[in-house]
């Protein structure tokens, strides 16, 4: 993308062109065909390592890269976090509380992954259940889901990132779940992280103002205890403080003159683990 096509908001925020609409679309694309193809290999008894090393084999098949692979030092296609891990969860590792890293029936994961195809960054993540989950525990992945695109729904020029927040904030809170304070969603586009910073709680009307071209995501974290979180030594993964489960989906989103488009939408309906959103 030639950079002399896009702007700059005075918060910093880049406002892309409507033909920078298509290279996200097919990196959001990529990234949730191979969120798409994960699903039948999280089972119990796979482990966090294995999954990881098939996305890593599959992004290379595709001829995109991965964003994670070398960021910050990280080794990883993915982020894969399980149970009580809020997110930065590391594949292989030792899954928090146990002496390795396998899936048992019932585990819930997050894995989030992020390709670059031809300088466009896909950035996704959803949850899923190895074998079957609880009653209390699909609610939890079921509001999850849904705070997520109570905010996507408020989105349009002329509206604020409070306002997303504050969507997301209510539902969740409204059904007795809380919402992590201490990660938010992102600006993307040519680059992988960049403003705003997106919250998911807030107040209505605060923040930056939504201008048509501004690319960013959505993925809120909603615990089912309290919202505090602690980052463990590695320096990457982040539990809940109670150790009480959380839950996460992401979303790639561009503004457009009406709404949102979302660039990360699952080609085989397979977005929510139990409702095949």
């Amino acid at each position: 993308m030639d950079d002399a096509r896009s702007r700059l908001t005075r918060d910093g925020i880049r406002i892309y062109d409507a033909v920078d609409f298509a290279g996200m679309h097919t990196a959001g694309r990529l990234a949730a065909e191979l969120l798409d193809r994960i699903a039948e290999h999280v089972v119990p008894g796979a482990t966090t390592g294995g999954l990881d090393r098939l996305i890593t084999d599959w992004v290379a098949q595709a001829g995109a890269t991965s964003a994670t692979i070398g960021y910050k030092g990280y080794a990883h296609a993915s982020c894969i976090s399980v149970n009580h891990v809020v997110c930065h969860g590391i594949p292989g590792s030792k899954i928090p509380g146990r002496s390795s890293d396998e899936l048992r029936d019932g585990d819930i994961l997050n894995i989030d992954i992020t390709v670059i195809v031809d300088g466009w960054f896909g950035d996704s993540s959803r949850m899923y259940v190895a074998g079957e989950a609880k009653p209390f525990v699909r609610r939890l992945l079921d509001v999850t889901h849904d705070a997520l695109m109570k905010g996507i729904e408020v989105i349009r020029p002329g509206r604020t990132f409070g306002d997303i927040g504050h969507a997301i904030q209510a539902y969740a809170e409204g059904n007795g779940m809380s919402v992590v304070r201490d990660f938010c969603g992102h600006g993307l586009g040519r680059v992988f992280h960049a403003p705003p910073n997106v919250l998911h709680y807030g107040r209505p009307g605060t923040g930056a103002v939504l201008e048509e071209g501004m690319f960013f995501t959505v993925e809120p974290m909603i615990n089912l205890g309290g919202p505090q979180t602690k980052v463990l030594s590695d320096d990457w993964t982040a539990i809940t403080r109670d150790k009480k489960l959380s839950a996460q989906f992401e979303h790639s989103v561009g503004v457009t003159a009406t709404g949102a488009e979302i660039f990360t939408l699952s080609p085989a309906g397979r977005f929510h683990p139990t409702l095949g959103a």
